[in-house]
């Protein structure tokens, strides 16, 4: 099972008194399909519609009533909506507006029906003309595989049992980092995971990764609007993997001579489909969490594994020693970003980084977390306290009484003193952890 902690998700949506019809939101093959396939084992029928079939289309382009509708549905699908419980999937549902539409209906007139709905290309539909009905649906957005999904699909159920105990034994510590790194090297995508599990041979992965680039290339011509946007947004995915991690400049974006608001609108195009996500730096430490626009966003790519296959990282990650040491950090910083996505389906769920206001400062902090009345900076190295130069400044600005460092050592506490005798509690947090880091910050902000 790929996706044990969407499946969780899932269940609370379909406990709700008020449950809406689910829009389930994310880049393809995150295994939207898949996990809702595992999911309807929990129900008595389950009818799965793919709109990118004519005859299914058809079923909600005619002019029946929506009780006409329903009837045809069941029908068709050869079930009886009096036999239980019932899951309607209606996949690909952007090729019909009209099904869009009837979603406010199964919210006001069908409660008894558990709807779910997705679509390869729903991200690049949500802002023009086709609508989904205002309050009357709810979202969801899915990711790659979290390392627990990770540890999960690949059978180390003791490791995972470790894993989410309340105290992580210290003599799991090597075991549970050389399993993280495996995960940082591969990445999350259900189906290289899959491979993985299978066959325990990273040379195998190669053709699946490759197959996955093409894949994200071809719908390129689906998400443009036009021919010169399509040229624009083209060249984006062509460069974007090389680029990862790093923050990013638009004018002559990858070696190009495009123009910046000609690249700008090829990103603002991907990242509506959600292969990557244009992370904007803050530049204050307390809330509200305000991204500064005018600045370089940072780039982060729907998939390490993925950044890792094309830019030739893979070996490079298989021999090191520590995550950190390769491609400047830039690797270790992505993948902690990935987990922290991971862990809620959320919408709203956003990365943000620091950066210092100031005229020839290069100080920057790899992640901002808003926590009770608190903006905790987050940063992800493998060297001594000294070294955290920019933790240090921006905790001399804060009133926040933790920082956090993601390594590769032991989890600990320890009190620390920035250079002016100001004293601060410094969470180091393995890199296997980051998934509970709200509920480590819960112990110490009691």
């Amino acid at each position: 099972m790929f996706k044990r902690e969407i499946i969780s998700e899932f269940k609370q949506w379909a406990d709700k008194n008020d449950r809406k019809p689910l829009v389930l939101r994310g880049a393809g093959q995150v295994g939207k399909t898949t996990s809702v396939e595992i999911f309807s084992k929990d129900f008595d029928q389950y009818i799965y519609l793919n709109l990118e079939k004519p005859e299914e289309r058809i079923l909600f382009e005619n002019n029946y009533t929506f009780n006409d509708l329903l009837m045809t549905i069941f029908l068709y699908s050869g079930k009886s909506r009096k036999k239980g419980k019932t899951l309607i999937f209606i996949d690909e549902i952007q090729n019909s507006s009209k099904a869009i539409a009837l979603l406010r209906y199964f919210y006001e007139e069908a409660k008894d029906l558990y709807v779910i709905t997705a679509g390869s290309l729903l991200e690049s539909i949500l802002d023009r003309n086709i609508s989904f009905p205002v309050g009357r649906v709810e979202y969801m957005v899915l990711h790659p595989c979290s390392f627990r999904e990770f540890l999960n699909a690949t059978s180390e159920t003791e490791s995972l049992n470790l894993l989410e105990a309340d105290v992580v034994p210290e003599y799991a510590h090597d075991h549970l980092t050389s399993l993280f790194k495996i995960y940082a090297t591969i990445g999350g995508m259900p189906q290289v995971i899959r491979e993985y599990a299978e066959s325990r041979d990273l040379t195998v992965l190669h053709s699946i990764y490759d197959s996955l680039i093409i894949s994200y290339q071809e719908d390129v011509e689906k998400y443009a609007n036009t021919s010169s946007q399509l040229q624009y947004v083209r060249h984006v995915i062509s460069s974007v993997f090389t680029e990862a991690g790093n923050r990013i400049t638009f004018e002559k974006f990858g070696h190009s001579l495009y123009r910046s608001r000609e690249i700008k609108e090829a990103f603002n195009v991907l990242e509506r489909t959600m292969l990557l996500k244009l992370v904007y730096p803050v530049s204050i430490v307390q809330l509200p969490l305000i991204p500064n626009l005018r600045k370089r966003p940072r780039l982060q790519l729907i998939d390490t594994g993925i950044v890792n296959h094309a830019t030739g990282l893979m070996g490079e990650l298989v021999f090191t020693q520590n995550i950190s040491d390769v491609y400047r950090g830039k690797i270790a910083e992505h993948i902690v970003g990935q987990e922290f996505l991971t862990t809620s389906y959320l919408a709203s769920n956003k990365l943000q980084f620091w950066v210092r206001d100031k005229n020839e400062s290069d100080a920057e902090i790899d992640y901002i977390l808003p926590w009770k009345e608190f903006l905790v900076p987050i940063e992800v190295k493998s060297g001594s306290i000294g070294k955290l130069r920019s933790l240090h400044q921006y905790m001399e600005l804060s009133t926040c009484p933790v920082a956090v460092r993601v390594w590769q050592g032991r989890q600990s506490i320890e009190k620390v003193k920035t250079i002016t005798g100001k004293e601060f509690s410094l969470i180091n947090l393995p890199f296997y952890l980051v998934h509970r880091l709200s509920k480590e910050l819960n112990r110490f902000l009691k």
